[in-house]
């Protein structure tokens, strides 16, 4: 069983930055693909970015040239970085990880069997 906690999140202005890090519990956590998610007030939630255990990303055409993922290994820990933040953007962001299965792009739900509890971002314009 592998734990996630996020951290990172808060209120910022338009265009503002902020620095999104989850910290998981698995000591072989480098050998995870990992993802961000995000959900917003009445929406469902919705993929934002994915990382192999490779290194190989996938970003929603929403966060693409904005939003960075990257992760540490050596402290478990997988940021995302998100420049240039929208209204749009305030959601709860949720951190998943789940070992490499065959297939898959690593853009849905169901392809990640951990989650974090969230952390909420808030965008004002």
């Amino acid at each position: 069983q592998v734990q996630l906690v996020e951290s990172g999140g808060g209120s910022v202005q338009a265009g503002g930055s902020l620095r999104l890090s989850c910290a998981a519990s698995a000591r072989t956590f480098g050998s995870y693909n990992v993802g961000w998610f995000r959900q917003a007030p009445g929406k469902e939630r919705e993929f934002v970015v994915s990382l192999t255990w490779t290194g190989l990303t996938r970003y929603a055409d929403s966060v693409k040239g904005r939003f960075t993922i990257s992760r540490d290994n050596a402290k478990n820990t997988v940021y995302l970085q998100m420049n240039s933040l929208k209204p749009e953007d305030t959601a709860v962001y949720y951190c998943a990880a789940d070992r490499p299965r065959p297939g898959g792009l690593l853009t849905t739900e169901r392809e990640y069997d951990y989650w974090g509890q969230g952390t909420q971002v808030t965008v004002s314009s």
